[in-house]
């Protein structure tokens, strides 16, 4: 069964129950006087100044991808050889966009090129046909539509734009008692579409509460009548995971077969995605190949063993937060980040001993080599390789902006690494906390903040002096991507943290604390996951941030929910995480054109 089964989830949650806590210009480290007994797991037996050290192991096993296979990547597709046939068929396209009059057949276009993943060669054509439709909603309420699928599609669409639309809109569509119309039932696609739309509600819009609820069940009624078409294929897909909460290249590559079942397809549309796709993989490719050579050239995989040594896994969430082809400098950023996030994690999850890291964490916080001289030797070479990629990328964005962002970056690390201490603390005293404990400091450690900290000075927008008073503070649309990667992960990683052994998670803590079971405690985490969601909606069309920074942040969540979908897509290395980062990465979409 998927991660949210959104059958299976409870929308009636009407409170969060996590207090909004306005985080210091540094976190503190609790717990500091809780003794630490020597309890471990596993054994790696370490000589350490003729002392042995008993160190646990989660027995990760080696990449299944080697650095000679991503090195001998490539492709048919690059984008020099084709940028001809792209550029004629996107045209086409364009002047298709542009001659749709009707407002249905425009919107149902443009959710077509979003699902397709080409929408991003279209910006201010599509702009332009929403700021119309946005106007004629704005100012002629005796226009809006009166059709159930328009409606909600448009409302959809107008709200992941960031248009400030009402759900006023539907209420044509209630009954006297409040309650959707009975007739509606008959009404399949609109009931999708209304289902899509529900996933864009801020809080407290029980509206779409309802809606969810209302058109979910009629959804799950009508698939039990095991019909074989098209809109059986979507609503499957979507009572799976919404839209809005799948990566863009997942939905691509998935909707490129959909879109190819369904009647009078367009040729020259499929033909586009079908390509774009495969050049933007080739893209990517590179990408890969460039950050498998920074990994090797790190040593980390070779010298720190016990760490997971995740160069494609770790890549792929790259790919899924940005993946335009400008954003190529983000995704080579951030992949590094990612990699040594992973490998800290480790050192604080397995290997380090308590001591150890304490030292280690005060040494990250002073960020100063003179402070390494009494680490073990794996730290130092933890420190050294973080301190380097944190100053080449200072450096280059004050060789190309004029900012020093050194500040940011240290303190973004000096949280995270103080989050992981606070659990590494928790695990040593066998102390159990509370779930709002727990999330409180767990939405920095499952690295949200440092990772889109390192995001708003990698992808290409200009920079905010307010922004920046918002990064350094975690403003609330980078506090709810992390409670939902956080609690994502937990529901993923779950089984495998007990069997290894690890501080109680999530769904662990809500047991301790209510005493349900862990059935009740996987409902209550995903019932938070989409509560949080409402929240995060709200912050994107409210935000200062740009919308790439915006649009990053959102898609690093959506993120989660694909990497731990059906399991711990990390740290297993799964059949099924395989096959689907050889569907982004490695495998193009057939395309049958004539190159010129």
């Amino acid at each position: 069964m998927a991660l949210l089964q959104l059958s299976s989830l409870s929308f009636g949650l009407t409170k969060m129950l996590l207090p909004r806590q306005r985080k210091s210009s540094s976190l503190t480290i609790s717990n500091s006087n809780v003794p630490c007994p020597t309890q471990c797991m596993a054994s790696n037996k370490v000589s350490n100044n003729s002392e042995t050290v008993l160190r646990r192991s989660a027995n990760f096993k080696p990449s299944i991808w080697t650095y000679d296979y991503i090195q001998s990547l490539s492709s048919e597709y690059k984008e020099e050889m084709h940028a001809e046939q792209r550029r004629v068929l996107r045209e086409e396209v364009r002047i298709m966009l542009c001659e749709v009059e009707n407002e249905v057949d425009q919107l149902e276009l443009i959710d077509v090129l979003q699902r397709l993943g080409v929408d991003y060669h279209f910006d201010k054509e599509i702009r332009n046909i929403l700021d119309n439709i946005y106007y004629i909603y704005y100012m002629d309420a005796s226009k809006r539509k009166k059709n159930l699928h328009a409606t909600a599609l448009e409302f959809r669409l107008l709200r992941q734009h960031a248009y400030d639309i009402s759900t006023d809109v539907f209420d044509c569509f209630h009954d006297e008692t409040g309650n959707f119309k009975k007739c509606k039932y008959d009404d399949i696609e609109g009931m999708l579409s209304l289902y899509e739309a529900s996933f864009h509600s801020f809080e407290d819009e029980t509206i779409l509460d309802e809606a969810r609820d209302f058109t979910s069940e009629i959804l799950k009624e009508y698939l039990n009548q095991n019909r074989v078409n098209l809109l059986s294929l979507l609503i499957g897909h979507a009572l799976e995971l919404p839209i809005h909460w799948r990566i863009p290249r997942w939905e691509a590559q998935w909707f490129i077969h959909a879109y190819e079942r369904k009647p009078n397809t367009s040729p020259v549309l499929l033909q586009l995605a079908k390509l774009d796709f495969n050049i933007l993989q080739a893209i990517y490719q590179d990408d890969l190949k460039y950050k498998s050579r920074w990994w090797k050239r790190t040593s980390l995989g070779e010298k720190l063993t016990f760490a997971r040594d995740r160069v494609v896994e770790n890549f792929i969430w790259t790919v899924g937060s940005n993946f335009k082809p400008d954003f190529g400098y983000s995704r080579k950023v951030i992949a590094k980040g990612n990699a040594l996030v992973t490998t800290i994690d480790d050192v604080y999850d397995v290997y380090g001993t308590l001591e150890e890291l304490e030292l280690f964490t005060e040494a990250i916080d002073r960020w100063d080599l003179n402070a390494i001289d009494n680490l073990p030797d794996y730290m130092k070479i933890c420190f050294h390789t973080l301190y380097n990629f944190v100053h080449e990328m200072a450096l280059e964005v004050q060789e190309k902006n004029g900012y020093n962002i050194t500040p940011y970056l240290k303190k973004a690390w000096a949280d995270i690494c103080k989050s992981y201490l606070i659990e590494a603390k928790w695990y040593h005293s066998g102390y159990k906390p509370s779930f709002g404990e727990y999330i409180e400091n767990g939405w920095i450690s499952i690295s949200a903040p440092v990772i889109l900290v390192h995001a708003y000075f990698a992808i290409p927008h200009s920079f905010r002096k307010d922004d920046l008073v918002n990064l350094e503070e975690y403003s609330d649309i980078i506090r709810s991507s992390g409670i939902i990667i956080r609690l994502a992960n937990d529901l993923g990683t779950y089984k495998r943290e007990i069997e290894t052994g690890d501080i109680p998670k999530s769904i662990q803590c809500y047991m301790n604390e209510s005493g349900a079971s862990e059935g009740d405690a996987r409902e209550y985490v995903k019932s938070i996951i989409c509560k949080t969601w409402t929240k995060m909606n709200e912050e994107a069309r409210s935000s200062s941030f740009s919308r790439s920074f915006i649009e990053t942040a959102i898609n690093l969540t959506r993120m989660a929910l694909w990497m731990y979908q059906h399991g711990d897509g990390v740290s297993i290395q799964d059949s099924e995480i395989k096959s689907r980062i050889l569907s982004l990465l490695i495998q193009p979409i057939p395309v049958a054109y004539t190159k010129k």
